[in-house]
């Protein structure tokens, strides 16, 4: 009982120290955006309807996207843009109607939903279509036509039915995709997996500048625009980044192959903001601003439901997900509500700052809801998809060794609950899967980090990136120090690449896929390693 009193009062210190200093901040900010006319009004477009005759161009150059999955419901995504470079999309300002299809062959001969949407222009011409009253664990294909022009396929499922004792579930993990690092090739590779669902765990875009040929991918056939030879600071800035990134052609197909759960990290606004802090020294109400317009752009490009439409400089990301009885996804949100990273951020030796009480890495109304929803799941597995590495990872193996303090290691009260919560809750299966670091990891997640000893209460599976950080190699120059300072690092890899999870009733296998090189196009993929954690006995060893 004195355990859990403790962890009340952390919580109740950390909500207030975060609401005060929201509380200046946003409506300062809320103040500048009545005024930023870079920022257009959210809602229904005053604008004529165009006449899709004047559609000359095939308007589907960003492919389509699928969603979030429900027991009964679909969301397909698309956006219109036959220029895609262009700060309109190459689109008139009217509104567009864009008919859609579901059915459950590839030929469309079995339709089972069909409709009509209105594609604004205030959404750069973004449609997200709630398809509902479906049966429960069911594939679909869908199709977009505007005029004469007809989408690309996708292909999408519902989850199954709630309480549905479904007995194994395949998804996939990605992160961090520079496109000036590499060609995404992971991702044509991921599109001819057989996965359920593909959980993309942060930095689906990065804010740098990217020059004429293309950084790293060294182009000699073509000439990018130079609107992209610059840092996204603008709402068109960021709407012109992910056209940039979803004109490749590999994702593109993944996305038409299999529906996606995102959550975002920092990249999509600016690198390691925290909260309402930016990485560089500009007024909060400037910087609020700025992720206003991340957060739009975000929206308009990704396949999320109504209740993730940003308001201003916020957006609710975090949210919950279930697959039957086997598994539960909390998908969390671990970079619009932390405290400012300790020490001025990097790695540091940690101490008082760092583990102060009051720090929090989600905010105090994320973590109560996390902690409910592990008390009121009947799960097998609980799952937490999220932003940056959970476990501590020393950075050498002696007593004066540095922690990150980006990560949850810059955060251990927040750790700390977290952990208390899950244990209070009966979970014992805690699988947490995570993106950022540009690395393959598997770590088994220890109720005292300290003490190697202790128990093993969970399990962290670390996935690469697509492209960031080039090539990389098998073995990075820290892999001695690292895998020698902490001994609950089961693997470590650093090529690019993706991670496959397979959960079943007894056991869950992780496979990590990576392939040898993303500066040039064309790499074959292999499997580094293989590890499996056993239900109820939590832990990785080799498969």
């Amino acid at each position: 009982m004195d355990h859990v009193q403790d962890h009340s009062e952390e919580l109740r210190v950390a909500a207030r120290h975060f609401g005060r200093r929201r509380f200046l901040t946003v409506t300062g900010a809320a103040a500048a955006l009545a005024f930023a006319t870079q920022l257009p009004a959210a809602g229904a477009a005053a604008a004529a309807e165009l006449d899709a005759r004047r559609v000359t161009e095939d308007p589907f150059t960003l492919g389509v996207a699928s969603g979030d999955p429900l027991p009964d419901s679909v969301l397909l995504w698309t956006r219109l843009a036959p220029r895609p470079f262009e700060p309109d999309g190459g689109l008139p300002a009217g509104r567009v109607s864009v008919h859609w299809e579901l059915a459950r062959d590839e030929r469309f001969a079995r339709i089972v939903r069909r409709g009509l949407a209105v594609a604004h222009p205030e959404f750069r011409h973004g449609v997200h279509i709630e398809v509902e009253h479906l049966d429960p664990d069911r594939v679909f294909f869908y199709r977009f036509r505007v005029g004469e022009w007809i989408s690309p396929v996708g292909r999408t499922r519902t989850a199954p039915a709630p309480g549905a004792r479904n007995t194994a579930l395949r998804l996939a993990a990605v992160s961090c995709q520079a496109y000036h690092d590499g060609y995404f090739t992971a991702y044509g590779h991921l599109a001819r997996e057989d996965v359920d669902v593909v959980f993309h765990l942060g930095d689906y875009l990065y804010e740098y500048a990217v020059g004429a040929t293309g950084g790293a991918r060294a182009y000699t056939d073509r000439t990018l625009p130079a609107v992209f030879d610059r840092e996204t600071l603008t709402l068109e800035d960021y709407r012109l980044r992910y056209a940039l990134y979803k004109s490749d052609p590999d994702l593109r197909a993944a996305h038409a192959a299999h529906p996606f759960v995102v959550t975002w990290d920092d990249h999509e606004t600016e690198n390691n903001y925290a909260g309402d802090t930016p990485e560089n020294d500009v007024p909060p109400e400037e910087f609020l601003l700025r992720r206003a317009a991340a957060y739009r752009a975000y929206w308009e490009h990704q396949p999320l439901r109504r209740p993730q439409l940003p308001e201003g400089p916020d957006m609710r990301l975090y949210r919950r997900l279930r697959f039957g009885r086997l598994a539960q996804f909390d998908i969390l949100d671990t970079r619009q509500y932390r405290s400012d990273q300790a020490y001025g951020d990097g790695w540091r030796v940690p101490g008082p700052e760092s583990e102060d009480p009051a720090r929090t890495l989600t905010g105090a109304a994320q973590e109560r809801w996390l902690l409910d929803g592990w008390r009121a799941s009947e799960a097998r597995w609980n799952v937490l998809p999220q932003q940056v590495v959970f476990s501590e990872r020393r950075d050498r193996p002696t007593a004066d060794f540095k922690l990150s303090m980006d990560s949850w290691d810059g955060y251990p009260a927040s750790r700390r609950r977290v952990l208390a919560g899950a244990e209070a809750a009966g979970v014992e299966n805690l699988m947490v899967l995570t993106g950022d670091v540009h690395v393959g990891y598997g770590l088994d997640i220890k109720a005292d980090f300290r003490d190697p000893a202790s128990r093993t209460v969970g399990t962290e599976i670390v996935a690469t990136s697509v492209a960031s950080g080039k090539d990389g190699a098998d073995r990075p120059s820290n892999y001695d120090r690292l895998m020698q300072a902490n001994p609950h690092l089961r693997f470590f890899n650093g090529r690019r690449g993706y991670v496959t999870v397979e959960l079943g009733e007894e056991s869950a296998r992780a496979d990590f896929r990576t392939v040898p090189y993303v500066t040039r196009p064309g790499a074959p993929v292999t499997t580094a390693a293989s590890y499996v954690t056993e239900a109820g006995a939590p832990g990785l060893t080799p498969a």
